[in-house]
Formats: structure tokens, C-alpha cells, sequence
């Protein structure tokens, strides 16, 4: 794992289970589960450790992990990895099932609800879905006249920073898939809600904890694609053969809670569109 996150937690117990019903189960079955500080110094120790356990598969959940995975995986040890923000066009050979989403419409909902001009970004220079993100977010957002302010959280110490600079330069604030971030979720809503600004993101449970939108995956779904891409691979498949499968399940959640206490009016569009809306 990336990093000990309940998605993680909630797609292995998923893959599992899942894996079980192709005919691995623990009867029959080793499955050493690892979860390093979210840094590249333990990431790259837990591989060495499977390196020398030599295993039939090592399966990655989170982009930091899995791309290291990839490079440093012993020859002969096949990769693959769940919920990654994969690039639209992915590296030839990543094996696994992407969490990517349209941030399109991320930003058009929250442009449909009222036309922010200054958004601000939440992301992790050092993870790749991250960074992805933020590229989505100014491609986008651009495309609607609005100007995006960066700021960029690689370390717990840094949040408090940028979002003092944040809050005094923009009138939204998307947060963008990120371990750290993830754990400093309830302080980002915190702080922006005292200044009536409104959050959306992509991250799990993002609307339940405060955003006023969310775009996201099912945790459990991207456990059960892995166990069938899993269980082809230790059949005989071969990584490179197998395609990066993408999410079918993506829930777009408003929160109307948080919308009456900022004083919002959700249009009937954007409450037609969500899959969820919360009251």
C-alpha cells in the first residue's frame, strides 16, 4: 500500500474475497500484506523485502508504491497495481485497474453552481496521481476563464502555509488525490469552511467529510477488478498482455448540507446529474 488509507484497506479486502471466489483462498494461498510510511525510503524497503520472498505476484494499491514497484520489482516478479490516477495515455506495460475520473466533470459541475474564478489547487508534487490531477484541473478550469492558484502539500508542515495563501486568493478549492493530504482532509474543510469557501474533490468519502461536490470511485469494485486481472496473472498471463482496466462505477455526490450553510442554491441540473445528493 501507498499508505495505511481506509480505500486501500476497503479494496484489499475487496481483491481478497474476490480472489477467493477464482479459487485462490487462504486455504491454498500466502498473501503478506504491507502498509510502509507513505515515503520512497520505506516504499523501496518493502519491495526489497518481496524481492527476497520472491513471490508469484506483488500487487501495488496507490501510484507512489505501484510505479516503484514497476521499476524495482526483481526480473520475473510480475506488477500490478490498484487505484491509480493513471495518465490518459498510461506507460506501456502498467497492468492494473486506474482510478482516474473526468475531472471535467469535477469542474463543470462546480462551475454549473456558480462561476468561481479563482481556484485554488491542493496537491502532492511528490505523488504522480496528484500532480496528474492538478494538469486535469488547469486544462479544464482554463477552459472556463478561471485562474488556478497552486499549492503544493508535500509534507504535513506545509499545509498550514498554503493554506494561508489560499484562502485569502480564492473562492474554491479543489483537493486533489494525495496521502497526505487524505489525512489532513477534515482541517482543509475546516479551515475553508470558516471562510465560506467550498472544497470538491476525488478522494473517497471526500463529500460525506464536508466538500460540497465529489466525483468518486468504488473502493470495492477496484478490489474486485484487481482479483480478476490477479487471477489471470497467476494463471499465466503476462502483465504486458493484460490492459490498464478503468472504473465503471464513479458516483458524483452533492452535498446540500453544506450547500444551505454556505448559502448556495444547487441548481436542478446539477442535483439531476448526481448520482448521490446528500440531505
Amino acid at each position: 500500500m501507498s499508505s495505511d488509507q481506509p480505500r486501500y484497506r476497503e479494496a484489499h479486502s475487496a481483491f481478497v474475497k474476490s480472489l477467493a471466489t477464482h479459487g485462490y483462498t487462504q486455504s491454498n494461498t500466502e498473501i503478506i500484506l504491507q502498509a510502509p510510511n507513505p515515503d520512497q525510503l520505506s516504499w523501496s524497503n518493502t519491495i526489497r523485502k518481496f524481492n527476497a520472498y520472491q513471490p508469484d505476484l506483488i500487487v501495488a494499491y496507490g501510484a507512489p508504491a505501484a510505479m516503484l514497484a514497476m521499476k524495482e520489482a526483481s526480473k520475473g516478479i510480475p506488477v500490478m497495481a490498484i487505484d491509480i490516477y493513471a495518465a490518459e495515455q498510461p506507460a506501456r506495460g502498467t497492468c492494473g485497474v486506474s482510478s482516474r475520473v473526468p475531472m471535467v466533470t469535477l469542474i463543470k459541475t462546480l462551475q454549473d453552481i456558480r462561476p468561481y474564478r479563482r481556484i485554488g489547487v491542493i496537491y502532492n508534487s511528490r505523488e504522480s496521481g496528484s500532480k496528474r490531477q492538478l494538469e486535469d484541473v488547469k486544462k479544464y478550469a482554463g477552459q472556463h476563464g478561471s485562474v488556478i492558484v497552486e499549492a503544493n502539500v508535500a509534507s504535513v508542515a506545509a499545509l498550514d502555509n498554503a493554506l494561508a495563501t489560499l484562502l485569502d486568493k480564492v473562492d474554491a478549492i479543489v483537493v486533489t488525490e494525495s496521502g497526505i493530504v487524505y489525512r489532513q482532509f477534515e482541517r482543509i474543510i475546516s479551515r475553508a469552511r470558516t471562510h465560506k469557501i467550498p472544497v470538491v474533490s476525488t478522494m473517497p468519502d471526500a463529500a460525506e467529510k464536508g466538500a460540497l461536490i465529489s466525483l468518486e470511485i468504488d473502493p470495492q469494485e477496484q478490489g474486485r477488478l484487481g482479483a480478476e486481472l490477479a487471477a489471470r496473472i497467476l494463471q499465466g498471463a503476462r502483465t504486458e498482455s493484460l490492459s490498464l482496466i478503468y472504473p465503471r462505477r464513479i458516483d458524483l455526490i452533492v452535498n446540500l448540507r453544506f450547500a444551505r450553510e454556505m448559502g448556495l442554491v444547487i441548481p436542478f441540473p446539477v442535483l439531476d446529474s448526481a448520482t448521490r445528493i446528500l440531505k
